[in-house]
């Protein structure tokens, strides 16, 4: 059997639980649901870090962040790290990026043979985060999520995601040509889109899709004593001596949906137009996203934390005819995408470095293969102040910090991770054992210089540019729309007529 085509959807700051295919009674998004009806769907999927550039670039390259010097949404992702790109090529892939990425650097591809859109957000050292910095640094949110959330007109993510996915449609039409692949050369396209990251708004249509009353509030309400991480997150978000107010929350959780129901279409469109073009019989699509979102739950908002609305993510896998629909429970995250989509691409191309996560591919195969059942997550960046690790094992989740108190909760029995049972008695051995496993897996020591001296050194060279234009590496792709008209010397009928897609 040829290659598989590969396709992976991947969206930003979705938290599975405002998905219908992860039990949310009020989400309305129905194409999302039917691919997870024909997809091997993964319940105890994880970000290995809850913020936007490093989560992707472990992604990306299989490897952790704190392993590619990924520390935060300013740090640089090096050139000579390969990623999954680089390993499909290897494998004989023609490979296309559509939407964010989130690169940081002058390399804007990093592997891909092309990139169809320019990225949303800038490719500098501007948001370096600062351990040192005992303020709110100016990048972080602030009130307008809650004051200007709902229904809006227009806003520049809405005009992001559309053209996001006119190119990635577009693109999908020149391969059922055979444009710019050798024939029955395999392909892979990532195709990324922005929402449902805040401003929490959406549309008036994606807005009326719900009624008001209806949205949830937070299942966990404001505590009376924050843990001392989510205190500083609180106050980094710019959420200290402000009151938000019931309706607000109502009203970003209502947005929330709105652009939840907005991207869901999106993927119907993309997906429709992959059956139309014929191509979806042997095209494996993989979706999923960087990190959730807190959403009011605990009174946090955003991500940046391990609470499960911000490290739980969706995770789906559809191969038709190959893969049998179901559900798998054991533990999986982002760093198992690359050796996944390796193991899929069956080029016999092995990775250069070892691989932090595991092909999900018996798992698929087998919903309940034997496997590693273990995450590994990180946060590194402003507001950690060190190293913030996690380990979760089974049921079992375990919040080290180099700054703050242990955590651990039992999600099997504690799913809203009320009760910390670091202290517990009974616990002991499971904390000592889940501690042992930190201390194998990282130096805490070595990474926190690593930190704190990347963090020196980019924001030395952020300053040579206040006031000024720091280099923009982001650069527009060509124009796509040349390709579609009349070449010199071209036969007029040649053209017309041989490039249809019947």
């Amino acid at each position: 059997m040829a290659s598989p085509n590969l396709l992976f959807i991947q969206l930003d700051q979705l938290a599975a639980a405002f998905l219908g295919a992860y039990g949310n009674t009020i989400a309305k998004t129905p194409h999302i649901d039917a691919l997870a009806d024909r997809s091997v769907v993964f319940d105890s999927a994880y970000t290995n870090f809850a913020l936007c550039a490093p989560s992707r670039f472990s992604m990306l390259s299989g490897r952790l962040a704190s392993e590619i010097g990924a520390f935060d949404n300013g740090a640089e992702f090096r050139s000579a790290i390969p990623t999954y790109a680089h390993y499909l090529k290897a494998s004989g892939y023609h490979t296309s990026l559509v939407g964010k990425m989130h690169f940081v650097g002058p390399d804007q591809l990093h592997g891909f043979d092309e990139r169809l859109t320019i990225d949303i957000y800038p490719a500098s050292f501007q948001w370096t985060g600062d351990w040192n910095e005992a303020d709110r640094q100016k990048h972080s949110n602030d009130a307008r999520s809650f004051t200007l959330a709902g229904p809006i007109t227009r806003n520049v993510q809405l005009d992001y995601d559309d053209e996001v996915l006119h190119r990635a449609r577009r693109k999908l039409y020149d391969l059922a040509r055979g444009a710019d692949i050798d024939d029955g050369q395999p392909w892979h396209m990532t195709v990324s889109f922005t929402h449902p990251h805040d401003p929490y708004q959406c549309s008036h249509e994606h807005w009326n899709r719900y009624d008001h009353d209806e949205i949830d509030m937070p299942a966990v309400g404001m505590p009376d004593d924050f843990d001392p991480y989510s205190q500083r997150l609180y106050r980094e978000y710019g959420l200290e001596g402000i009151e938000i107010t019931d309706e607000q929350v109502r009203n970003a959780r209502h947005g929330y949906y709105g652009s939840v129901s907005y991207v869901d279409d999106l993927v119907g469109s993309l997906l429709q137009t992959l059956r139309e073009v014929g191509l979806d019989d042997n095209t494996v699509v993989v979706l999923s996203t960087d990190h959730g979102d807190m959403m009011g739950e605990r009174g946090l908002w955003y991500k940046r934390s391990f609470y499960e609305p911000s490290s739980r993510i969706p995770f789906m896998v559809s191969w038709p005819g190959q893969f049998t629909a179901g559900r798998v429970e054991a533990n999986v995250s982002l760093v198992d995408l690359l050796p996944t989509l390796i193991d899929l691409a069956d080029g016999g191309v092995e990775p250069v470095d070892e691989m932090a996560g595991h092909s999900l591919v018996p798992l698929c195969s087998d919903h309940a293969a034997p496997s590693a059942d273990l995450v590994f997550g990180e946060n590194l960046s402003e507001g950690a102040t060190a190293p913030i690790l996690m380990i979760k094992r089974g049921s079992m989740k375990y919040n080290w910090s180099g700054c703050d108190p242990a955590q651990l909760f039992d999600l099997s029995t504690d799913p809203q991770e009320l009760t910390n049972l670091a202290e517990d008695d009974a616990y002991t051995a499971t904390v000592s054992e889940l501690d042992a496993m930190v201390h194998d897996r990282w130096d805490v020591e070595s990474l926190s210089v690593a930190v704190l001296e990347s963090q020196q050194r980019r924001a030395f060279i952020r300053s040579l540019y206040a006031g000024g234009k720091a280099p923009e590496w982001r650069r527009p792709p060509a124009d796509q729309a040349a390709r579609r008209v009349l070449a010199e010397g071209v036969h007029y009928n040649e053209w017309a007529y041989d490039n249809i897609i019947p």
